[in-house]
């Protein structure tokens, strides 16, 4: 498994996105929403609580699998030629 990570971090859409992969899954099931994590504290047992649920950790490793998997090669692996880049890649108009 070969996956460029530090491009992939230095793309801001895909850190939100592997963000969203891990909080959406957790709110969901909890019934809750964005605007109900008023606190770092409510954040925290929010976070303990997903911890301790082996079926939310299981909600957020698909979910997870699924923003990180590039469904453009086979396997889990980034191309060859996304391996060699430096940057993210800015595709021409």
């Amino acid at each position: 498994m070969k996956v460029n990570w530090k491009v992939r971090f230095k793309n801001p859409h895909f850190v939100v996105q592997v963000i969203l992969a891990v909080l959406v899954p957790i709110l969901a099931y909890m019934g809750l929403s964005l605007e109900d994590l008023t606190t770092w504290n409510i954040l925290g047992n929010v976070i303990i609580e997903a911890i301790k649920n082996p079926y939310v950790l299981g909600l957020v490793a698909v979910s997870t699998y699924n923003a990180i998997n590039d469904p453009t090669t086979k396997g889990f692996s980034d191309s060859l030629q996304a391996l060699t880049y430096t940057e993210p890649r800015e595709d021409e108009k």
